[in-house]
């Protein structure tokens, strides 16, 4: 996040993600209209979707609040440069005492949130274009405008939501996104054992000899496409910081 003027990049930032937050639910309110309540609910994709339609929301809340404060006690203008100008060595010793300090539950609950919506994003996205759209060829499915927005447009609004924020971005974030969806897989199972014959996708069917072999590897794409979203904040700090040298403030991860 560059640090040229923080109270009008908080701004900015708070106007972004209040923007994404009302396109998302006027999406979701729109697909619930559309489809029935019970079937959505059970793609994966729509989980994903309200998922980061709640960071954006809790990103607002918390956005507003950090510039409310800074209009209540705002740093005087040489306070402002040696806060916001730190070399990157003074940025990196003086990280890990105060960030502990200035984060509280909701900061730390958003974070939590955003990493999820990281992998869940690049997980869901990517088996849709890159798995499922190709094999789905039959007369039932048909690639529409709807269907193209809900897995493409929660990507890219996080993915610029990224680049303006300055939020941790650590591996130790894979563990909730991993909790994440064993909580759908459970949710799927649980539907399937009271009352539904139906399941969302074709890998997620037990009554099949490659059951096993569907669900380990749903396991094992967990990390790439966490680690991809990783690369993308790593090559997000390198290209700004040699952009911006002096007013770019790094990413920890």
């Amino acid at each position: 996040m560059l640090a040229k003027s923080p109270s009008s990049l908080a701004s900015f930032l708070q106007s972004f993600r209040l923007c994404c937050h009302v396109l998302l639910a006027f999406s979701d309110c729109f697909q619930l209209w559309l489809l029935r309540l019970l079937l959505l609910h059970t793609v994966l994709n729509q989980w994903t979707f309200a998922l980061v339609g709640v960071y954006f929301a809790l990103g607002t809340i918390i956005s507003a609040r950090g510039c409310w404060l800074y209009t209540r006690n705002p740093l005087s203008r040489r306070g402002e440069i040696e806060k916001f100008l730190k070399t990157p060595a003074q940025e990196n010793s003086s990280f890990g005492a105060s960030s502990d300090q200035r984060l509280g539950f909701w900061e730390n609950f958003m974070q939590i949130i955003y990493q999820t919506s990281a992998g869940a994003v690049m997980l869901t996205d990517i088996v849709f274009w890159c798995l499922l759209l190709p094999f789905m060829t039959d007369e039932n499915f048909k690639l529409t405008l709807l269907i193209g927005c809900m897995h493409s447009v929660n990507a890219i609004f996080l993915l610029l939501d990224s680049l303006l924020n300055n939020l941790q971005f650590t591996w130790f974030g894979l563990t909730y996104f991993v909790l994440w969806s064993c909580c759908y897989v459970v949710f799927q199972w649980s539907l399937h054992a009271c009352c539904l014959n139906w399941w969302p996708y074709p890998f997620l069917e037990l009554n099949t000899p490659w059951a096993p072999l569907w669900y380990l590897g749903l396991a094992a794409v967990h990390i790439p496409c966490y680690g991809i979203y990783a690369l993308l904040i790593k090559a997000k700090g390198r290209l700004f910081s040699r952009m911006f040298p002096q007013t770019f403030l790094r990413s920890y991860y």
